[in-house]
């Protein structure tokens, strides 16, 4: 896989600080995307760009075994104005490696991050992940998210 730049970009949504020690990232994701679909959020959301769902993993207190940060949003054109409640980010210029999900969701996002996080030869930057939950996330078995994990040059 070769890497590839991806420029600065901003997104506002709803977070969570998580761990993946003992599964617990996977119940405070599941429950903010429960927010997040059960409060319309995506209809919260000024100045969007377009309406493909980010996840975005930041904030590493190490690696993917220590807390860091998860964020269900949008893409947005500015953080000038961030709903009271919700978290706007700057997600800055860096080398990317892009993996594709594809199957039956969250199974295949799953299973995407599981193939991550036991790679060893993926020279993760640990700045910031994010998925994207474009026009084919809701394509039931033939699904696709792209996952994108920042890399050092």
């Amino acid at each position: 896989m070769h890497n590839q730049i991806i420029q600065k970009f901003y997104v506002i949504g709803i977070s969570i600080r998580t761990t993946n020690e003992n599964g617990q990232s996977a119940k405070d994701i599941e429950t903010v995307w429960g927010k997040f679909w059960g409060e319309q959020i995506q209809n919260q959301i000024p100045n969007k760009v377009n309406d493909d769902i980010y996840a975005v993993y930041t904030d590493y207190e190490t690696d993917f075994t220590g807390p860091y940060s998860a964020i269900i949003g949008l893409p947005v054109s500015s953080l000038e104005t961030i709903p009271e409640g919700f978290t706007g980010i700057t997600i800055e210029k860096a080398a990317y490696q892009k993996f594709v999900s594809r199957g039956k969701m969250p199974e295949a996002i799953f299973n995407t991050w599981v193939e991550i996080w036991q790679n060893t030869n993926l020279n993760r930057a640990y700045k910031t992940d994010f998925t994207v939950h474009g026009k084919k996330y809701n394509n039931g078995d033939q699904s696709e998210v792209e996952t994108f994990i920042s890399v050092k040059e």
